[in-house]
């Protein structure tokens, strides 16, 4: 094994157990793929360093059983930023009448529940002007 494959192995093993990050994580600190830093820590390392090999593995395995976990984060997140930016979509401003108009471009909650005949959260009604749509 050539002496920079060997050096470019222990430093990613010795990262990924300091960091306990994941082959993805690893590969883009290092600059190389994520198959390079698999196969260095699963095939090579062991070649090596086998008492090293099995505390990488270890947490591999960790990572492993916590990854449903991440892509449902991430998921939770995407969501979560389309809902928020769909909010600050809906700007509602005073029509000089008392009434609040929708000016944003989403649906809001209180235009929903105005339609609804339902009332704010402070208990009074919400009170919006029927506007005919244009054609």
């Amino acid at each position: 094994m050539q002496d920079y494959i060997l050096q470019r192995v222990m430093e990613t093993a010795s990262y990924i157990l300091e960091t306990g990050f994941t082959v993805r994580q690893t590969a883009q600190i290092f600059g190389v793929s994520k198959s390079t830093v698999h196969k260095d820590v699963t095939e090579r390392l062991p070649q090596i360093n086998f008492h090293l090999a099995q505390d990488v593995r270890k947490v591999l395995e960790k990572n492993k059983a916590e990854r449903h976990l991440r892509g449902g984060e991430a998921t939770r997140r995407k969501y979560l930023s389309i809902r928020s930016f769909e909010e600050e979509e809906d700007v509602f401003v005073e029509d000089g009448s008392g009434s609040a108009v929708c000016a944003g471009g989403g649906s809001g909650s209180a235009e929903t529940a105005a339609a609804d005949g339902e009332q704010a959260a402070d208990g009074d009604a919400i009170n919006f002007p029927q506007i005919e749509p244009k054609l």
